[in-house]
Formats: C-alpha cells, sequence, structure tokens
C-alpha cells in the first residue's frame, strides 16, 4: 500500500475525505460527541496508515493540499461576524476584554502545568499556542523554539475536546448568554470548536470566529512574554 500512496498524487486527499464522510456519517446517527468527524478521520486514517504500513511523508506528499485550504477556511469565519457586526459594535469592550482574558487564562494554565510537571523549555513553548487556529499556531511554536509538529497534535486534540464537552460545561457554569458562549468556544478551541458553536446558534458562531482572530493576535503578542517564564 506505500507503494500504492507513493505512485497516486491524491491518496492522501481522499483517505482524509472518505475517513471524514465516516466521521460525520456516525455523528448523524448516534449524535454523541466521542463520534466528531475529525476524531474519527484522525483514528481511521491512523489505522489504514499503520495497518498498510504507509509513513508519514508519503501519506502528507498526498494529503498536503488540504493545508493549503486551512488558511482560506478560517478567513471565511468572518462572513457570519459580518452578520452580527451590531452586535459586536455594541459589545465590543466586554467581546476584547473577556478574550484578553481567556488567552492570559490559557497560558497561565500552560505555565502552571509546565512548571508541576517539570517540563523543558522547549516542551513548555510548544504547549503555549495550544489554543489558537493551527495556521497561527504553528508559526507560534516555531519562532519560540517549540516541536512544531507536536504543537499541532495538541491543537487539535485541544479543539476536539472543546467540541466535544464545551456546551456541556457552559451548562454546568450556568453560562447562557450566546455572546459569552461564542467567545468560550473560539477562545478555548479555536475552529473546531467553532464549528460546535455554529450549530449551537448563529451569535455563537460569529463570536467564535471573532475570537480565533483576536485570540490568535493576543497570543502572538504575549508568547514571548510567556516563554520567558519558563
Amino acid at each position: 500500500m506505500n507503494e500504492f500512496f507513493q505512485n497516486s498524487m491524491f491518496a492522501g486527499v481522499t483517505l482524509s475525505l472518505l475517513s471524514y464522510m465516516a466521521g460525520v456519517a456516525l455523528k448523524k446517527k448516534f449524535k454523541l460527541g466521542i463520534f466528531n468527524p475529525l476524531l474519527i478521520s484522525i483514528v481511521i486514517s491512523c489505522m489504514v496508515l499503520i495497518a498498510g504500513k504507509v509513513d508519514y511523508e508519503t501519506y502528507n506528499e498526498g494529503a498536503k493540499y488540504l493545508s493549503y485550504l486551512l488558511t482560506p477556511a478560517t478567513v471565511c469565519l468572518a462572513i457570519p461576524l459580518y452578520e452580527q457586526l451590531e452586535l459586536l459594535k455594541k459589545n465590543y469592550k466586554a467581546v476584547l476584554l473577556g478574550l484578553l482574558a481567556g488567552t492570559i487564562t490559557s497560558m497561565t494554565t500552560v505555565f502552571i502545568l509546565a512548571k508541576l510537571c517539570g517540563l523543558t523549555h522547549a516542551e513548555y513553548v510548544t504547549l503555549l499556542p495550544k489554543s489558537i487556529t493551527t495556521a497561527i499556531g504553528m508559526g507560534v511554536s516555531e519562532e519560540l523554539g517549540g516541536y512544531v509538529t507536536i504543537t499541532v497534535a495538541v491543537i487539535i486534540i485541544t479543539g476536539v475536546l472543546g467540541n466535544m464537552f464545551g456546551e456541556f460545561i457552559c451548562k454546568i457554569a450556568h453560562i447562557e448568554e450566546p455572546i459569552a458562549k461564542g467567545l468560550a468556544f473560539g477562545a478555548s478551541s479555536h475552529a473546531i470548536g467553532t464549528a460546535k458553536a455554529i450549530e449551537i446558534g448563529d451569535v455563537e458562531g460569529a463570536m467564535s470566529g471573532l475570537a480565533i482572530a483576536v485570540s490568535g493576535i493576543f497570543t502572538v503578542l504575549l508568547a514571548s512574554v510567556f516563554a520567558n517564564l519558563c
């Protein structure tokens, strides 16, 4: 099978898309958070690659085209935000302060856990951008001297967990305001969490999309400060 992936230009893309479609079908059928389409696609793709003894570099040669769509897909999240522009103008102070608080909380949590677990500096900065979108997080990790591949994995795991448990946590914390819920999803679990926020409501989706961009900017600005703490 490794030879097939080497000879086929789009084998990696095909495997990724079919795996994701399988995840979507399972989510629609069972309606459980554990059947998150992205999580299912990762599991299926890994199983196929391991069973077929296909190395990552060979798979990525055919799957890299999906990565090209990551940035424009993130930019498209501005559309629902534009539709809620008036609401944003009325609450911009709370939005900015809330996202700044969320960003600081995320990075402070990583700092505390790094100290408790005795992580090295490289391991610490690898985890710092865990809550922002991959397109920004990879650059932050590389700039600070972290392990970029691990950063990508951590970002995906953070997003999947936010997608799965975010709504449940909001219920426990009695967070019912749509703006607050949307900001929480976007600030803590980036685009994957935003997908869940869009399912919940238009306002939640718009605010979550905004949170991706603003939290990313705050993280870039604060990352160098936090990086010097450990």
